[in-house]
C-alpha cells in the first residue's frame, strides 16, 4: 500500500508543473509577428543617386506603408537593374516598394 501512495504522490508532483506551465501560457500571444497585409502602393520620391553598377537607387521618399517605413532618404536595390538607365538624378518619380528576399526593394519606378 505504501508503494501505491508513493506512486500517487510522485505522479501528482510530476504532473503539477506541466499543468501550471500550460495554464500560464493562456494570456500569452505566441504567434509570430505578422507582416503587413497591405498591398504595395506607389510612393512619391525624388532620385538622389543612381548606381547602375550595384543596381541601387538612392531615393528621398514618403512613407512606405506596406513596409512600415517612414519618410527618409535611403538607397534601395532595384528589381529590374536595366530600368535604371531610363532615369536621371533629380527626377521626381512614383515608386512601388516590396520585400524581395527579405530586403525593401524597388519593384517599379515611373516618372511623375
Amino acid at each position: 500500500m505504501t508503494s501505491i501512495k508513493t506512486l500517487a504522490l510522485f505522479l501528482a508532483f510530476a504532473t503539477t508543473p506541466a499543468a501550471f506551465a500550460a495554464g500560464s501560457m493562456d494570456g500569452m500571444n505566441m504567434k509570430a509577428p505578422a507582416l503587413s497585409q497591405q498591398a504595395p502602393q506607389p510612393v512619391a520620391a525624388e532620385i538622389r543617386k543612381i548606381d547602375a553598377q550595384t543596381g541601387k537607387v538612392t531615393l528621398k521618399h514618403g512613407p512606405i506603408t506596406n513596409l512600415g517605413m517612414g519618410p527618409m532618404t535611403m538607397a534601395f536595390p532595384v528589381k529590374d537593374r536595366a530600368s535604371l538607365k531610363d532615369f536621371k538624378e533629380g527626377e521626381a518619380v512614383s515608386v512601388t516598394f516590396d520585400n524581395v528576399d527579405g530586403k525593401p526593394t524597388v519593384v517599379e519606378m515611373r516618372r511623375k
